[in-house]
C-alpha cells in the first residue's frame, strides 16, 4: 500500500487521492443497454437466454411465489444467526417510524405529512463471487415495516437452479413476495419493465457489480418510470488507528473489505504517532495469505493506500474529504469524536466494533452509499421504501387569514386563475355572513 503525509500534499494532490479509480462506464453501457432493450422486448424469454449465457443455467421458470416455496432446512446455529439478525435489524429500523404531526401556523390552517409505502419494490442480491443472504434481510426488514406490498427479490440461481436456502429463509421470514431466479443487468431490467411473471417495481434497490450499477443508473433515466436507492461502487472502508490499535485488529478490518472484490479500496490513516505500521503491513500479509478470498484481497490492497495525519482532527477532516462507505474509528475514546464526523455511510466507534456487526446483525443497514456519494446519501432506511404526501385543510376563518396574502402573491406571479381560486372563495363566504 502506497503511503501519503497529509501535511505534505497540496490541494491537487489531495483531490487526487480522494478520488476513487474510474470507472469506463462508456464500454460498461455498451454491454448493458443491448440487455436491457432485449428484457423489455421480450421480456421472460430474454431472461432465460442471459440466465443460460451468464449463469450457465437452464431455466423453464424464472419466478417464484415465495409462498410456493418450502421451509428450507438450515443448521440450528445458522438459523439462529439469522434470527438475532432478523430481530435487531427489524427493530432498529421499526425505530424509524415518524409520527405524524399537524402544524397550524394560522387558526383554521392545518398542514401535515403522512408517509405511504411505495407499493411494488425490486430487491437485488448479488451472488456472484459471493452469497448474500445478509442482503436480503437488509433489505427485505424495512419494505417488510414499510408495508409494501409487492416484493421481488432477484438473485442469480445456483447451477443447479436452486435459490440459496438462506436467501430464502429470510426471503420467507421477511415477507418477499417473488423470487426471480435471475442476476446482473437482465434482473435489473425485468424488474424495471415487468415480464409476464416478474411483477414491474416501482423502485430497486440492493448493491451489484457494475454492470448491475449500470442498469440501474440507465432505467431510471427512462421510460420505465422506476426509481433507485442510490449510486453505488466497489466497498470500500477507512480506517482511523491511533497508538492504542491492536495491529491484527486493524489488519482484519481493512482485509474484511478487501476481500469483497479486486475493485475494492480500503484506506489506513495513521492518527498521531507511536502506530505500530510495520506489525499491521505484517498481519495483512499474513491474514491475506490464510484468506480463501485472499487474491482479491490482496488485488485491492494494491490501488489502496496509507495516509500519515498529524492528529485525529486532521484524520476526520480527511476522512470527511473522502466520504467512506464505512468508517472505522478504532482510536482511545473514539466517541467524544462523533461530532465531528460528517460523511460516511455508516461509523464503527471504538476498538471493539468491527465492521463486521454492521454487515451483518448489529441492526444498522449495510446497503450503502460508495464512490464518495456519502456526501449528499445516506444508506438505505426504513424511509428508502416510503414516500411521503403533504395534507392542507382550511377552515373558512383559516381561508379569510390566509387567502389574502396568497391572492397578492398570485396576483405578483401574474397568475390570476390561483388568485380567482381563493377570491371567489372569499367572496362566497362574505355573501353568507352578509345574508345571514
Amino acid at each position: 500500500m502506497k503511503s501519503y503525509r497529509l501535511s505534505e500534499l497540496g490541494g491537487a494532490e489531495l483531490r487526487s487521492l480522494i478520488a476513487r479509480p474510474r470507472i469506463d462506464f462508456s464500454s460498461v453501457f455498451s454491454v448493458v443497454n443491448p440487455i436491457l432493450d432485449h428484457v423489455r422486448q421480450r421480456g421472460d424469454d430474454a431472461v432465460r437466454e442471459y440466465t443460460l449465457r451468464f449463469d450457465k443455467v437452464q431455466l423453464d421458470n424464472i419466478v417464484q411465489l415465495v409462498s410456493d416455496l418450502p421451509d428450507p432446512l438450515l443448521d440450528v446455529h445458522v438459523k439462529e444467526a439469522f434470527d438475532i439478525a432478523y430481530s435487531n435489524i427489524y427493530a432498529f429500523h421499526a425505530a424509524q417510524r415518524t409520527p405524524e404531526t399537524n402544524v397550524e401556523n394560522i387558526k383554521g390552517v392545518q398542514c401535515r405529512r403522512v408517509s405511504r409505502s411505495i407499493s411494488t419494490v425490486g430487491l437485488y442480491v448479488p451472488g456472484g463471487t459471493a452469497v448474500l443472504p445478509s442482503t436480503a434481510l437488509m433489505l427485505s426488514v424495512p419494505a417488510q415495516i414499510a408495508g409494501c406490498k409487492t416484493v421481488v427479490l432477484a438473485t442469480p440461481p445456483a447451477q443447479d437452479g436452486t435459490i440459496c436456502k438462506e436467501v430464502v429463509y429470510c426471503a420467507k421470514k421477511a415477507g418477499v413476495t417473488h423470487i426471480l431466479k435471475a442476476g446482473g443487468a437482465q434482473a435489473i431490467s425485468a424488474m424495471a419493465w415487468g415480464t409476464n411473471t416478474c411483477p414491474k417495481v416501482e423502485k430497486i434497490f440492493g448493491p451489484g457489480n457494475q454492470y448491475v450499477t449500470a442498469a440501474k443508473m440507465i432505467l431510471q433515466n427512462s421510460e420505465a418510470m422506476v426509481s433507485i436507492d442510490m449510486p453505488a461502487g466497489p466497498s470500500e472502508v477507512l480506517v482511523i488507528a491511533d497508538k492504542h490499535a491492536i495491529p491484527r485488529h486493524v489488519a482484519a478490518d481493512l482485509l474484511s473489505q478487501a476481500e469483497h472484490g479486486p475493485d475494492s479500496q480500503v484506506v489506513l490513516v495513521i492518527a498521531g504517532e507511536g502506530v505500530d505500521l510495520n506489525a499491521i503491513e505484517q498481519e495483512l500479509s499474513k491474514q491475506c495469505k490464510s484468506l480463501p478470498r485472499g487474491e482479491f484481497a490482496a488485488k485491492a490492497l494494491t490501488h489502496s493506500f496509507i495516509v500519515f495525519a498529524h492528529d485525529m482532527l486532521e484524520s476526520i477532516n480527511f476522512s470527511n474529504l473522502y466520504a467512506p462507505e464505512h468508517l472505522i474509528v478504532n482510536v482511545k475514546d473514539a466517541e467524544k469524536w462523533e461530532g465531528f464526523i460528517q460523511n460516511a455511510g455508516s461509523v464503527f466507534l471504538g476498538p471493539w466494533t468491527p465492521e463486521s456487526v454492521g454487515d451483518y446483525a448489529s441492526g444498522t443497514n449495510h446497503v450503502l452509499p460508495t464512490y464518495g456519494y456519502a456526501r449528499m446519501y445516506g444508506g438505505v432506511s426504513l424511509d428508502s421504501f416510503l414516500k411521503y404526501i403533504t395534507v392542507q385543510s382550511l377552515t373558512e376563518e383559516g381561508l379569510r387569514k390566509l387567502g389574502p396574502y396568497v391572492a397578492t402573491m398570485a396576483e405578483v406571479e401574474g397568475l390570476d386563475a390561483h388568485k380567482l381560486a381563493v377570491t371567489l372563495r372569499l367572496e362566497d363566504i362574505e355573501g353568507r355572513q352578509v345574508s345571514t
